[in-house]
């Protein structure tokens, strides 16, 4: 009895593969369908691929057979080496990532991390805070700290007017304080001239550097001429505009703010950070190494008042301004747009209670990112540096968290292995389509080596992070040492898994690649990548198939 090898495949009724539902060559007899018992529920369905179909016979189906599986086995073989090629290039580029240095003005960078060390210097559990600061001073950007009293948040301004050699203005308001605090008292011999104009000398209009206490205690008076000197650095004195020096003002309140009319305010401060008091064994070291005057000023080695820093430490307003307009060269790769993007639309749709993020925001943000990566001697921003945004997009200080998980989550996940896998399955799918032509096969082969290299350069990154120590976040600028850690061992674990995931793709990849590049047949390719196979068959169309008998095992009868 002639022999026709044919292609079946076990399909539930509901439409889905089961536990059975892998695709098999088999010889049967033509028109016979194989039993299932142990799946009485479902129905055999009986494929000829016209690719696939030949007619056997006798000892030529089974030498057909070994021919198969020598063949199968040496293009498995042949597969494995090229996979090991492709291996020993993504460790060599990811090592040269992992040793790859700093792009930039590296002397900056170092005075960046001296001025970051002074301004820390007798502080205990305030890196975080100190880094924030000076980033939001460099992108001329203010600084908002929410929490209680004595968790010196006055002295971080302070220090930072220290490094900076500027004025410092301090203030702190109540519901009754009037414009005259803050932007000096009107001038009675101008006013004689009726001319109305403030002498603005030792007050904010000529502050550098300005620390203002319960912020959002300023009312309407005091909030339209604010908010002009932050956004705009201007001050209307009289029928003037004059320009202010104010590089950065620092505001501090116990609660946020509860009235509308605040939140213009509340929109201007682009950092924001919640400052809570020394944890247990902080408290154990502020008190063991730090010594105090009675009125709790910090004191140097030499018993002064630590307030003045290293003259070799100090930044000088025309840094500030270089920082700022270098940074504006910095160059935004596409996948961190995206990630900008897709975080807005994260917290505005999907955030409970949905986050609202201006476009000011946004844009402001990202000239933060670009001015962190230039300081960091980078010539181009890196998703790593989007953590950054946990201290700019919340509302309440619980929602920082929220954004923090979201971007490990991001961050870790960003590979889109199930994109990379449907791509792969069309692929397959066309290059099984296409062995008749050599035309169309060799477009395919060109996009499958594409994709490969795609895959390899992802899988270098995962590898220079996960081999490397991930430099690129316990060596970040603008991350304090146990923020940075935390994020490795948050995304440590999750890189482990996306290496095997990305390994395993990428062995498919080759292997389609190889099998194109030897002509291998549709056989060989099914035996090469039986999943790929699977789902090309189950989502063949009909018209590509020959169908050699439908029988439906529940009302099929076994012979006596």
């Amino acid at each position: 009895m002639a022999l026709k090898r044919h292609v079946w495949y076990q399909a539930h009724r509901c439409g889905t593969l089961g536990a059975h539902g892998v695709v098999r060559l088999h010889s049967r007899c033509a028109g016979r369908a194989p039993r299932r018992p142990d799946c009485p529920d479902a129905d055999a369905l009986h494929l000829t691929g016209k690719l696939m179909a030949a007619d056997f016979s006798g000892e030529a189906a089974t030498a057909s057979d070994n021919k198969v599986l020598t063949e199968s086995e040496n293009l498995r073989n042949q597969c494995k080496a090229a996979m090991e090629v492709v291996m020993e290039e993504a460790h060599d580029k990811a090592r040269k990532v992992s040793q790859q240095g700093k792009s930039t003005d590296g002397e900056f960078t170092e005075r960046i991390k001296g001025a970051i060390g002074a301004m820390q210097d007798g502080l205990v559990e305030r890196d975080t805070e100190v880094r924030l600061l000076l980033l939001a001073a460099l992108s001329g950007e203010h600084v908002l700290y929410i929490g209680p009293p004595g968790t010196a948040k006055s002295e971080l301004g302070r220090r930072l007017s220290f490094l900076c050699k500027g004025a410092f203005f301090e203030r702190l308001l109540t519901r009754f304080s009037v414009p005259e605090e803050l932007f000096g008292p009107l001038s009675m011999r101008e006013l004689e001239e009726d001319r109305y104009i403030r002498k603005t000398e030792g007050y904010l209009p000529e502050a550098t550097v300005a620390f203002i206490d319960e912020i959002f205690k300023a009312n309407s008076a005091i909030l339209n001429t604010l908010l002009t000197v932050l956004n705009e650095r201007l001050f209307d004195n009289g029928p003037s505009r004059v320009p202010v020096p104010l590089v950065c003002l620092v505001g501090a309140s116990n609660e946020l703010p509860e009235s509308e009319e605040l939140n213009a305010l509340y929109d201007r401060f682009l950092v924001r950070r919640e400052v809570k008091q020394v944890s247990a064994g902080g408290l154990v070291d502020l008190l063991s190494t730090t010594a105090m005057t009675s009125n709790g000023v910090y004191l140097d080695e030499a018993g002064q008042p630590g307030n003045s820093i290293d003259e070799s430490l100090t930044l000088t307003t025309k840094d500030f301004s270089i920082a700022k307009e270098k940074a504006c060269t910095v160059s935004v790769p596409k996948e961190v747009i995206d990630l900008l993007a897709d975080l807005r639309m994260w917290l505005q749709d999907s955030c409970e209670p949905p986050i609202y993020v201006s476009d000011r925001r946004m844009v402001k943000a990202l000239n933060m990112m670009q001015v962190a990566a230039f300081t960091d001697g980078r010539d181009s921003v890196s998703q790593i540096d989007c953590l950054l945004l946990q201290h700019v997009f919340w509302n309440q200080p619980e929602e920082a968290e929220k954004i923090y998980d979201w971007l490990l989550a991001e961050l870790s996940s960003g590979l889109m292995f199930d994109q990379i896998q449907f791509v792969l399955s069309g692929m397959f799918g066309r290059a099984v389509r296409s062995l008749h032509s050599k035309e169309k096969t060799s477009e395919v082969h060109k996009e499958v080596s594409e994709l490969r290299e795609i895959l390899t350069d992802k899988l270098s990154d995962v590898l220079a992070s996960v081999e490397g120590g991930f430099p690129e976040v316990l060596n970040h600028l603008w991350l304090a040492e146990d923020e940075a850690q935390a994020v490795v061992n948050a995304l440590l674990p999750k890189l482990e898994k996306a290496r095997e995931a990305l390994q395993q793709t990428l062995y498919e990849t080759v292997s389609l690649e190889t099998g194109l590049k030897l002509d291998a047949d549709a056989v060989l390719l099914a035996t090469l990548m039986p999943k790929q196979w699977s789902q090309f068959v189950r989502k063949a169309p009909s018209d590509e198939v020959e169908p050699i008998g439908v029988t439906r095992l529940r009302s099929r009868k076994d012979k006596p």
